[in-house]
């Protein structure tokens, strides 16, 4: 029996639990994007990356692989045709063929409380990055952080970006030096006001903040990257903003998501079929089934977080 379908089926109720896809953005392409309908027989292990790129492929198509966990949806607008003359077009065709399926939680791992924003705001005041959706932060040190809409989503589960608010006033290089020690940066994009001024409130968005941090009142906006004229234009309303790169912003969580993803994994392996039938779809292990054959499938299983899956620029 391949241990590939059980895994898979597992690991998507876990990443609802860790990151329900309700919290998504309405644009966005999230979820089961490919379900491939070849079983593989040796199949153990989650792989985990930021995006599905040539390199991330290889790491892929190893046979102990059951399921691309990609953060980026590897397939975002709809397709008119499927063909090897498109690159990622051509992996998805490859994974398919060989037996591997491909998930996406993308803005909803941002959303969610404990996820990839929390995971951002946590380097500038003390909040755990970690804790379980639905979990309410307990903040003992710098400052308190918000949602940038000021609202809530699915009985406070989660929300647009976050707001830091520090309770000091705090010079930006004290605040660019946490962005990068948190992130493992060298080096970050700065952009300065005319006016100098001391930072009490940092709008953050992981990736590409532009849009969600315009109309945002805060002293610095960070995130991974912004279009040239929406940086002046912040600049120019008095604020600094610190571009740290794209997936910069996003890679530091895979970590996370991967200690998360085991966790939840081990639990299900403790639940055998001699308790009651499973009796939801929300990822908790309440009533939840498993015959002899999916214990074992998912005592065996590996997440593992991509070694090729890189920021795509480097500065030279």
């Amino acid at each position: 029996m391949s241990t590939a379908p059980t895994l898979a089926r597992y690991t998507l109720r876990a990443m609802e639990k860790i990151a329900p896809l309700r919290l998504a953005e309405k644009w966005d392409n999230v979820g089961l994007l490919l379900e491939s309908p070849v079983a593989r027989p040796e199949a153990n292990r989650v792989l985990l990356t930021i995006d599905l790129t040539p390199s991330v492929l290889e790491e892929a198509l190893h046979p102990s692989t059951a399921l691309v966990i990609s953060y980026h949806p590897p397939i975002f607008k709809p397709l008119s045709s499927i063909t090897l003359a498109n690159s990622l077009q051509t992996s998805i065709l490859k994974l398919a063929a060989v037996g591997v399926s491909v998930y996406s939680p993308h803005t909803a791992l941002d959303s969610v409380r404990g996820g990839i924003n929390d995971f951002l705001a946590s380097g500038l005041v003390s909040i755990d990055a970690s804790v379980p959706a639905g979990t309410v932060h307990e903040i003992e040190r710098a400052g308190e952080v918000k949602f940038l809409d000021g609202a809530t989503k699915g009985e406070d589960e989660g929300g647009l970006g976050r707001l830091v608010e520090l309770h000091q006033e705090t010079p930006i290089e004290v605040v660019v030096e946490r962005i990068k020690g948190h992130l493992g940066l060298n080096y970050v994009d700065l952009a300065r006001p005319l006016v100098p001024r001391q930072v009490r409130t940092i709008a953050v968005c992981a990736g590409s903040g532009g849009s969600a941090l315009a109309s945002v009142n805060a002293d610095v906006f960070f995130t991974g990257e912004m279009s040239h004229h929406e940086v002046l234009a912040a600049i120019a309303a008095g604020r600094y903003v610190v571009l740290c790169g794209h997936t910069n912003t996003e890679r530091g969580y895979l970590p996370i998501l991967a200690s998360k993803l085991r966790a939840l994994l081990a639990e299900y392996a403790q639940h055998t079929s001699a308790t009651t039938p499973m009796s939801g779809h929300d990822g908790g292990v309440q009533g939840l089934s498993l015959t002899e054959a999916e214990r074992r499938a998912l005592c065996s299983a590996e997440v593992y977080v991509s070694q090729t899956d890189r920021h795509p620029l480097e500065r030279v």
